[in-house]
């Protein structure tokens, strides 16, 4: 049986997590870039590749979050899709998962 309050605290540490990265990658794209025009290029590159990780890092908060609201409103671990149980492995996997295997298909 699903323990709710270890996954509600897991998901809390993550978004945690996930919150002081994307505040690190934040304050590294702050950073003012080389005037020397070949470093200016490779540090453009380095900021696409900061800035895919932080949007990564927002759209899994923003996935925990609405999983910790699904745990508030005791839907949690219900297929968005078909309305059955969504399978405790899957949860682990993905613990924000909206939808069965059947239905994510």
């Amino acid at each position: 049986m699903l323990n709710l309050k270890n996954v509600e605290a897991k998901l809390r540490a993550r978004m945690v997590d996930l919150g002081a990265r994307v505040d690190q990658i934040e304050q590294d794209l702050r950073e003012p870039h080389s005037q020397d025009w070949g470093e200016n290029a490779t540090e453009s590159e380095g900021d696409q590749v900061l800035e895919g990780l932080e949007e990564a890092g927002l759209d899994e908060i923003n996935n925990i979050r609405a999983a910790l609201t699904r745990i508030e409103k005791e839907t949690y671990g219900v297929c968005s899709g078909c309305g059955e149980d969504i399978p405790e492995g899957r949860l682990a996997a993905l613990p924000y998962a909206t939808t069965c295997v059947n239905c994510a298909e």
